[in-house]
């Protein structure tokens, strides 16, 4: 008997036990609670500081911090295009995922993978504000605060061999603020070539996972272990200073192309041009310029009665693109009355340069371009020309400072820094200005001179903000250390007017910033001004 007793003894506690768990585990998974009540609602005014501070992480956030703007309005568009943005998101779920379903079939017994269910629900996300960021560059930088307390209902079910195995996924809830930066921006629809996100913090993410209409999450620890893993798998690939970033549009085509070196270009001479004159020879000057500027031709001197003129003159072009620009050159007989004559025209890809090394070229000038065109075939001389294309350094001229400290007029100590001195192009762009405003018209423009060289922008007529967004080049010989660059917003009027042109205001900008930084991109007060505000932003590239 001692030994039966035993015997069954072990038995039922190894049966009774596994009967036991799995009996409390459905209990426990499929019970609802009955001491769930309706919560009670009242007024703001009425509630003491205690519940006030449980309830503070659920305000808006333009409601505790100044910096976000409430936008219903935007709340009002995602409530009302809900069911449709719904439907576009299911249907890209299902196409994107079709894909790695059908890698499973077949494998493991499996028969089959499939959506039962697959709706984000009614409810839409809603934005408790948005705060964006006011900087100097040409990105748009913002943070909306998005709350998604949503009732999808996502089933898939997998059949294998007899079995069906169903997984729903409700009840979800994600709290998440991201940084979304739009850049650049560009004058191509839709404006910006990239959008690049990150979370600066952790998402709350929430949610109710049913296996065979058991609520998984409901058991102890396994549903703040699931949490944690997905907040720690989401900050690993996107918390901050990780990104994510979608690329719109293709940034070689429609970004602004930046300056990458400078062209030398040594106008030698020419041989046996045309004779255009009936009484005398022709005056043959050249016009040079490379393809896709704006900029005016350079042009060397016009060289009287002489059809083998020897120039000798050097000029220097800015290169924005060596594979695809072309430098183009125009021979023209100078008149002193009316239109130039056309002698000949030649083009140079320079692509056919290397960097730093001097190039000769001698051509056959040309009519036109036009393989087909028969005036081609007539001799109309040749140009010779040296070019060299010296491309900018990379990174900035690391400048040696010797501090020598000596004594000044007032017999204080000071420090002489000698910088070592090197050429490169200075580039300013006048973007803006703000407030403005003349006392007898407000056309505004304005001026930048660098070392006496004056450029000028368009004239914005009748605006206190205008918005000119041009850029301007100086050549110079050396790093302009010592020098200012001056800033003149101008009103003018035209018509005869006793105050046809008045200042609005000025600001001198030390270019030593420029030249040990690369770059700076500021807002300056206005001299003489009020209120006025403009914005520049200038580059140094040493050649």
């Amino acid at each position: 008997m001692g030994f039966w007793s035993t015997l069954l003894g072990a038995l039922g506690f190894s049966i009774g036990i596994p009967i036991g768990l799995l009996a409390g585990y459905f209990f426990f998974i499929y019970r609802r609670p009955a001491d769930v009540k309706d919560p009670y609602i009242k007024p703001v005014h009425q509630m003491d500081s205690t519940l006030m501070k449980s309830l503070l992480p659920f305000m808006p956030f333009w409601v505790k911090n100044p910096d976000y703007d409430r936008v219903d309005w935007l709340n009002m568009f995602i409530r009302d295009i809900w069911p449709y943005l719904d439907k576009a998101i299911c249907n890209i779920i299902r196409s994107t995922v079709r894909p790695i379903f059908d890698e499973y079939v077949g494998k493991f017994h499996v028969e089959s993978i499939k959506f039962d269910q697959l709706t984000l629900g009614t409810l839409p996300p809603t934005i408790h504000g948005i705060k964006v960021y006011d900087t100097n560059e040409k990105v748009l930088v913002f943070e909306p605060a998005i709350r998604w307390a949503g009732n999808p209902n996502i089933t898939v079910a997998l059949k294998a061999s007899c079995l069906r195995v169903t997984t729903q996924l409700i009840d979800m809830q994600i709290f998440v603020a991201p940084r979304i930066t739009l850049k650049p921006l560009v004058p191509s629809f839709p404006c910006f070539a990239s959008i690049i996100g990150t979370l600066m913090e952790k998402p709350h993410i929430d949610f109710g996972l049913k296996v065979m209409g058991g609520d998984i999450m409901a058991i102890p620890r396994f549903y703040r272990f699931i949490q944690e893993m997905i907040k720690d798998q989401i900050a690993s690939l996107y918390l901050w200073p990780k990104i994510l970033e979608i690329p719109i549009l293709d940034i070689s085509s429609v970004a602004i192309k930046k300056p990458i070196g400078i062209l030398h270009v040594k106008v030698v001479r020419a041989v046996n041009l045309r004779k255009m004159d009936i009484l005398g020879k022709s005056d043959p000057y050249v016009k040079m310029r490379l393809s896709g500027e704006s900029l005016p031709a350079k042009k060397t001197t016009v060289k009287m009665c002489n059809l083998n003129p020897v120039w000798n003159e050097q000029f220097r072009l800015i290169v924005k693109d060596l594979k695809c620009q072309v430098l183009e050159l125009h021979v023209f007989d100078w008149e002193k009355v009316g239109f130039h004559d056309k002698l000949g025209m030649q083009v140079v890809p320079l692509s056919l340069l290397v960097p730093n090394e001097k190039r000769e070229f001698t051509l056959d000038l040309l009519k036109s371009l036009n393989p087909n065109d028969p005036h081609n075939k007539r001799n109309r001389g040749q140009i010779t020309l040296e070019l060299n294309f010296v491309p900018f350094k990379n990174d900035n001229l690391q400048f040696s400072l010797s501090i020598e400290e000596d004594k000044n007029e007032n017999g204080l100590v000071g420090r002489d820094t000698k910088v070592a001195s090197t050429g490169g192009l200075l580039s300013v762009w006048v973007q803006e200005a703000k407030n403005v405003e003349g006392k007898h018209h407000t056309n505004p423009y304005a001026l930048v001179i660098v070392k006496g060289d004056q450029k000028r922008t368009k004239v914005i007529k009748k605006s206190r903000a205008p918005n000119w967004n041009e850029e301007f080049q100086f050549m110079l010989e050396e790093a302009p250390t010592r020098e200012r660059v001056h800033i003149e917003v101008m009103s003018r009027k035209k018509g005869f007017n006793f105050h046809w042109k008045e200042p609005l205001g000025h600001v001198d900008i030390n270019l030593v910033d420029v030249v040990n930084n690369g770059r700076i991109n500021e807002k300056y007060h206005l001299i003489n001004s009020k209120n006025g505000v403009i914005h520049i932003e200038m580059r140094w590239k040493v050649i």
